[in-house]
């Protein structure tokens, strides 16, 4: 199913990319643009879970096949460089909002203070030219108000969506006795909230406690904990 899920979710992104820069018009008034531009968005957000997954070898058994997946998932999200958000991710797991934590932010709670440092921690040169050649290459094809739109913008969308659900509220102070080694918070039980807003990953406590269960299981791991 890991498998199934990760190739949907990359299909899906990367047809209603083509559709959008091929067919919607990109004028302020069309209704349609700024649909196609979320729905975008939170297709960006479904690359990066997939990513996600990836790092803690969930979307497949076979090793080079998850590794595979989450390489390809992380470069079309903004070029990310694989390797290199795992390590990162195993050590916000390892000491969760804590000042070792490369996601958490020990002297701003401000978010967007915390945003901007976690964009800082994260961005590298190496994938701010990436994604220039890659906006250079779409823009030999596509109209570059085509390309910000549906291309550059759902991006910072989607990262925003990640940041908030997935960083900011879990993980901001204060930290409370139920938030347990892990200094993390959960969403209520209610899964399509959960799925709509970030593919589950407002559970964000559930996930720390079994970082293995993929991120269309967190579900279930939902009601067995409530």
């Amino acid at each position: 199913m890991g498998i199934l899920l990760a190739v949907i979710i990359i299909l899906f992104w990367a047809t209603h990319l083509l559709y959008s820069l091929l067919y919607v018009q990109t004028t302020m008034a069309n209704p349609w643009m700024w649909f196609h531009m979320l729905v975008q968005g939170y297709l960006y957000t479904g690359l990066f879970i997939t990513a996600h997954d990836a790092m803690h070898g969930t979307v497949s058994a076979n090793r080079k096949i998850n590794n595979s997946l989450g390489w390809l998932a992380a470069f079309l999200f903004a070029g990310m460089l694989f390797p290199r958000l795992r390590r990162k991710h195993m050590l916000h797991h390892q000491f969760p909002g804590t000042e070792k934590d490369p996601d958490f932010n020990e002297r701003h709670q401000n978010f967007w203070l915390w945003w901007f440092g976690f964009m800082k921690n994260y961005v590298t040169w190496y994938q701010l030219i990436i994604m220039a050649v890659l906006f250079n290459l779409l823009a030999i094809i596509f109209p570059q108000p085509a390309i910000f739109t549906f291309w550059v913008i759902p991006a910072f969308l989607g990262t925003l969506q990640l940041f908030y659900y997935g960083t900011y509220i879990p993980h901001r102070k204060p930290h409370t006795p139920d938030m347990d080694i892990h200094r993390t918070r959960t969403q209520k039980r209610n899964h399509l909230k959960a799925m709509l807003t970030c593919y589950f990953f407002g559970y964000h406590h559930e996930h720390h406690l079994f970082p293995r269960i993929p991120w269309w299981r967190l579900y279930q791991t939902k009601e067995q904990q409530t």
